[in-house]
C-alpha cells in the first residue's frame, strides 16, 4: 500500500527491444514507460481503462507532456517509474512523474491528462467516484 501524497512506483525492466544499437533506451520509450506507469496507479485506484469505458464512457488522453531527460537508461536496467497527481480540474489530471534507476532520477516529466466521451471526442467531467477517490486520504495498493 501507499500512503496519499506518496508516489505510485511501478517498476520497469529495459529490454533489448526498448534499446537503440549502443544499448541505450530510444528516447520515445520513455514515454512508453510513464503511460504504463499511469495505466497501473489508475488501476490501483480501482479505475482501469476498461472500468472508465464501460461505467462512465470516458478515456483519459495525454493533452500535453513536458520531459526531462536527466541520465541515459541502458539494456537490462531495473527501473522505478513514479505518479504523484499534482493538479485536478473537472476534466483534467496533471501528474509528475519520474522514472529512477536506484537512488538516481534519470527522466521527469508533467503529463496533463484529458477526460474525454470517446464517442464525441469532447472534453467530459471526471467521474465523481474517481474525483473522490483521488480527494481521500485512505491508502491505495500498489
Amino acid at each position: 500500500m501507499i500512503a496519499r501524497g506518496e508516489p505510485f512506483r511501478w517498476p520497469i525492466t529495459v529490454y533489448y527491444e526498448d534499446t537503440d544499437a549502443a544499448g541505450v533506451v530510444y528516447y520515445a520509450n520513455y514515454l512508453r514507460y510513464l503511460e504504463r506507469a499511469r495505466t497501473e496507479w489508475l488501476g490501483a485506484l480501482g479505475f482501469s481503462h476498461e472500468r472508465l469505458l464501460a461505467e462512465h464512457r470516458a478515456v483519459f488522453v495525454v493533452h500535453r507532456v513536458e520531459i526531462d531527460f536527466r541520465a541515459p537508461a541502458r539494456l537490462g536496467d531495473r527501473l522505478s517509474t513514479g505518479v504523484v497527481l499534482a493538479e485536478r480540474g473537472r476534466a483534467k489530471l496533471v501528474v509528475d512523474q519520474t522514472i529512477e534507476r536506484g537512488t538516481t532520477n534519470i527522466a521527469s516529466a508533467r503529463v496533463t491528462l484529458a477526460a474525454i466521451d470517446p464517442a464525441a471526442w469532447r472534453p467530459l467531467r471526471i467521474p465523481a467516484t474517481l474525483v473522490a477517490r483521488l480527494s481521500s486520504p485512505t491508502e491505495i495498493v500498489a
